[in-house]
């Protein structure tokens, strides 16, 4: 279970969240650029510091004092990819496991290879891969260490429409067979109604609304969201 107070302060607000999912539950954070999304992830991750409030997952206390990285079971992919331009494909995917996980890891890593379509790429740099490539292998280092919590933050920006649709159907089989617990960015929302089964409508760095997609979208609690869930 996740149960995080986030208290954040941005120049021009303070961000003030409270989320609560139990394991294996998909939310998606949606609302206008600059709302506190992402600052609401990159807490999450370990990646800021909050001024106060409290994090907890799956019972460990992340969130005071700020966690270091290596100990939370966290997953956190963004628009960049970050891969070691240097290494390998394989080695980019590899990287962040200890040296006595790879062999019990070996088969899931295989599948990975298989699945995202690495395969032709797997000894190839970083550096010559396309961009639709690198979001594969990103993806691909994200699942490696198959983490109990998985953080997108708009992770399908500059992809086509046919490979974006294709990494979101491989990513709710993995979140079916895996049973990691998801919390997307995005937004557009037909993008996290399609990876989330629950929303919450951030404005200003306050939910103003939780619930179904469906029911969202229906009866939108504020113009402003209103104005961004309407056909385009």
């Amino acid at each position: 279970m996740l149960e995080a107070h986030i208290v954040k302060a941005r120049p021009a607000f303070v961000v003030d969240v409270t989320i609560r999912l139990d394991r294996g539950e998909r939310l998606g954070l949606f609302g206008a650029s600059g709302a506190g999304k992402s600052t609401v992830l990159s807490c999450l991750a370990g990646l800021e510091i909050p001024d106060g409030g409290e994090i907890r997952f799956d019972g460990a206390l992340l969130f005071p004092p700020n966690a270091p990285l290596y100990r939370r079971a966290i997953a956190y992919l963004t628009q960049s990819d970050s891969l070691f331009p240097h290494l390998t494909v394989g080695e980019n995917v590899g990287f962040g496991l200890r040296n006595h996980e790879r062999a019990a890891a070996s088969r899931w890593l295989e599948e990975l290879k298989n699945r995202l379509g690495l395969g032709p790429i797997w000894s190839r740099r970083a550096r010559l891969i396309s961009g639709g490539q690198a979001r594969r292998v990103a993806l691909a280092r994200m699942l490696a260490r198959r983490p109990p919590l998985v953080l997108l933050d708009e992770p399908f920006t500059a992809l086509d429409r046919p490979t974006m649709s294709e990494l979101i159907d491989t990513l709710l089989e993995w979140h079916r067979s895996l049973g990691f617990t998801l919390i997307a960015v995005d937004h557009r929302p037909e993008i996290l109604a399609r990876l989330c089964t629950r929303a919450a409508a951030i404005e200003s760095g306050r939910i103003v609304q939780e619930g179904s997609w469906p029911a969202i979208a229906a009866n939108p609690a504020t113009p402003l969201l209103a104005r961004l869930l309407a056909p385009v």
